[in-house]
């Protein structure tokens, strides 16, 4: 399985393929929901298209031998209002943070370790774009499983086999789990 990561800007059609939804009237939160979570379903698509035409974009897509399966939210923690203004997310410090919020995977792309490939793709875009600090925000499963809904902020487990350090509980949960803050130093 031939896998590729890359930076979602000049990527919309892709992006879109399985974010935007296609039937008129549905809902969805389009990644936007950390963003600017009062946006209708047309300022959400206009907001990420616009995010997508530049850089440093929205995130990054994940390829499997050429096809689009999965995305990763990654960004400036500025740029996510819900985080800057969370009561259940703390602040550790002033440092220019990024932050990885988001993990979907295509179906017929799951059980593949395909967050793996995302969330190391996630972190060298964030280097890559100037990051000093990736954050994430976890659900920390404690040896039960968690229902999908609940895993698209991703596991504790996934974040430090990546190299992250837990920094502090959240009071924020997901499905029922507490959250971690953890963080990834970019030498």
């Amino acid at each position: 399985m031939g896998v590729e990561v890359v930076g979602a800007a000049g990527r919309w059609e892709d992006f879109a393929s399985f974010m935007v939804p296609r039937k008129p009237g549905a809902g969805g939160c389009v990644c936007v929901v950390y963003r600017n979570s009062s946006l209708d379903m047309g300022g959400r698509i206009t907001l990420m298209r616009g995010l997508c035409a530049r850089e440093p974009g929205p995130g990054v897509l994940a390829y499997v031998d050429g096809e689009v399966a999965g995305w990763c939210s990654i960004a400036p923690k500025a740029s996510y209002r819900a985080l800057v203004n969370s009561r259940t997310i703390p602040h550790v410090d002033d440092a220019e943070a990024w932050s990885a919020v988001c993990f979907v995977v295509r179906p017929g792309f799951r059980r593949r370790g395909l967050m793996h490939d995302l969330l190391n793709g996630a972190v060298e875009h964030a280097r890559a774009m100037g990051a000093t600090v990736v954050e994430g925000y976890p659900v920390d499963p404690d040896g039960s499983r968690i229902d999908q809904t609940s895993g698209y902020v991703g596991t504790v487990a996934l974040f430090e086999a990546h190299g992250f350090e837990r920094v502090q509980r959240t009071t924020g949960r997901r499905g029922g789990k507490q959250r971690w803050l953890v963080r990834r130093e970019l030498a």
